[in-house]
C-alpha cells in the first residue's frame, strides 16, 4: 500500500466516525444545526441525521476495505467520499463550519484513491 492509500484510509476512518456523530446529533434534534434561509435542499434535521449516520457507516466500512487492501476498498473508498461531498455540499447552509473542511478532506480522498499508479518492473 502506498502513502496515499493509507492516508485515504486513515482519512475516511476519521471522517466515517465523525458523520456518524453528526448524524446522531441531527436524530436527536440538537441546537447545533440551523438553517438560516430556505434552500432548495432542505430536510429536517432527523432526515440529515440518517443521511450523515448512513455516509458515516459507509465510509468507515470503505476505510476498513483501504486500509485492510481489499480489491473493493478503493472503489468504496472514492466512491463514498464523493457522495460525502455532495452530502456535505448540500449541509453547507446547516453548518458550514463542518461541511466545508469535511468537503475538503473528501476531495483529498478521491484524489488521493483515483491517481493512476504507474508500477516499476525492477528492470530498464
Amino acid at each position: 500500500m502506498n502513502g496515499a492509500s493509507l492516508f485515504a484510509g486513515a482519512v475516511l476512518m476519521l471522517s466515517g466516525p465523525l458523520s456518524i456523530l453528526m448524524g446522531a446529533s441531527g436524530i436527536a434534534q440538537d441546537t447545533l444545526f440551523s438553517a438560516s434561509s430556505p434552500y432548495e435542499y432542505r430536510f429536517d434535521l432527523t432526515t440529515w441525521g440518517v443521511i450523515h449516520l448512513v455516509v458515516g457507516v459507509a465510509l468507515v466500512i470503505a476505510g476498513l476495505g483501504v486500509l485492510t487492501k481489499q480489491s473493493w476498498g478503493r472503489g468504496a473508498g472514492a466512491t463514498m467520499a464523493g457522495i460525502s461531498l455532495i452530502t456535505q455540499f448540500m449541509f453547507v447552509p446547516y453548518y458550514p463550519a463542518w461541511a466545508i473542511p469535511v468537503m475538503t478532506l473528501d476531495l483529498v480522498i478521491v484524489f488521493a484513491l483515483t491517481r493512476f499508479h504507474v508500477g516499476t518492473s525492477g528492470g530498464h
